[in-house]
């Protein structure tokens, strides 16, 4: 099973495609469908940029798990997994926005990247508690793994990498760009259709 997570954290950057092909091939976007899709996509966005100003550029690795900081600050304050969060939402809102065999493709692809998700956090998490050890199950017991919470959770003995949003443009380049592009094509294709 270790192999198995590995693998697929490493792959994780090419699971959405297939839906992706999906989405656009089976395309009926409407004017509603665009803007309540493109809203819930930004969220998404929101989280994974918040994130990663947080995190750095780490977020990015196609290796081993791994990470230098415990990174309880930001987004991590109020949830253990913002950037997968917002991974879950930048799909669902595009999912939105394309209309395709709604509601089922979108349900199919949220019990997907649940199950992906759960692998690759079960590694993550294993990986943090050894590292961490008693600072990490403190922030497990105090943060939900995917939903946030209202109330911040602070502890000052953990040190915390610096908010870094210049470091953040630039890792989230590729997911910007592939939003950008996803979301030109399918308001295209619904001008195109209107």
């Amino acid at each position: 099973m270790k192999n198995f997570a590995a693998l697929w954290f490493k792959n994780r950057s090419y699971t959405p495609i297939p839906f992706l092909l999906v989405m656009l091939y089976f395309a009926e976007s409407t004017l509603l469908t665009l803007l309540v899709g493109f809203a819930v996509a930004l969220l998404g966005e929101f989280f994974r940029f918040w994130g990663v100003s947080y995190a750095g550029s780490e977020t990015r690795t196609t290796g081993s798990v791994g990470g230098t900081f415990l990174v309880i600050s930001g987004p991590f304050a109020y949830v253990r997994n913002p950037l997968y969060l917002g991974n879950i939402l930048l799909y669902l809102g595009i999912g939105i926005m394309s209309n395709a065999l709604f509601p089922y493709l979108q349900i199919i692809a949220l019990i997907f990247f649940y199950i992906q998700y759960k692998i690759i956090i079960d590694e993550e998490e294993a990986f943090l508690r050894t590292k961490f050890k008693d600072s990490y199950e403190e922030f497990y017991n105090n943060v939900p793994r995917i939903f946030p919470q209202f109330k911040a959770y602070r502890n000052n003995k953990v040190e915390q990498p610096e908010f870094q949003m210049k470091g953040a443009f630039r890792s989230e380049r590729r997911t910007l760009q592939a939003f950008s592009l996803v979301t030109i094509i399918l308001v295209v294709m619904y001008l195109i259709r209107f």
